[in-house]
């Protein structure tokens, strides 16, 4: 090969480079932010990862024989009239980001960076149940078993107790980090570079803020 025709080969091949990179970076170009909301969008509620917790909840309580003595008011405890008991909760929470509200105003573009703000997080207790196998209770002889009613009360105080744990879980990063995994493949499809897409919630959320994020079951 000629160096006059070795030099027209090596324009070729970078012609070609050259017009392979423009081509990506037109196609990021032309991407515009309706495409954008739209294939986010159809990602619909994304789920974080599944959290099983473990909380025992106990409680105890003291017979007691109540009255007054000559406008004294007493309160005495009754003898062997103290019963408690343990009772372990399993509950299993689940993290997720709905994108039913996504729009625009979620979207901040900068030349060829793209920041995607999340909507708000939201945590549901899908489920708790009593690990009857493990309930530890002891009760005096004159003194009877408690009742379905009130281990239903104490299962209640328990999902509240796992209620009142979820803000200091960090559970909203976890949420981030999944939606990341699934809307940053999504960009680079359409021409984004991965180094250039950013994944982030509104702001950083207080302890009050995330309790609020908690959804009624």
């Amino acid at each position: 090969m000629s160096i006059f025709n070795r030099k027209i080969w090596i324009f070729a091949l970078l012609t070609t480079i050259f017009s392979a990179c423009g081509e990506g970076d037109e196609q990021s170009d032309e991407v515009e932010l309706p495409d954008i909301v739209m294939q986010v969008q159809q990602q619909a509620r994304l789920y974080s990862t599944e959290y099983r917790l473990h909380k025992i909840i106990t409680q105890d309580d003291t017979r007691q024989l109540q009255g007054s003595i000559l406008n004294q008011k007493y309160k005495l405890d009754l003898p062997l009239g103290k019963r408690s008991i343990a009772v372990p909760i399993e509950a299993t929470v689940k993290t997720f980001v709905d994108f039913g509200e996504f729009s625009e105003k979620n979207v901040k573009r900068n030349g060829e960076k793209i920041e995607i703000i999340l909507p708000d997080p939201q945590f549901e207790i899908t489920s708790t149940r009593v690990n009857h196998d493990e309930v530890k209770q002891y009760i005096p002889l004159l003194r009877s078993n408690f009742s379905d009613a009130e281990l239903t009360a104490l299962t209640q105080a328990g999902r509240a107790a796992v209620a009142k744990d979820l803000p200091r879980l960090n559970l909203t990063e976890s949420a981030r980090q999944n939606a990341a995994r699934t809307l940053i493949p999504l960009l680079s499809a359409m021409g984004f570079d991965e180094s250039q897409i950013t994944v982030t919630f509104r702001k950083k959320f207080t302890v009050s803020e995330i309790s609020k994020f908690l959804l009624d079951s």
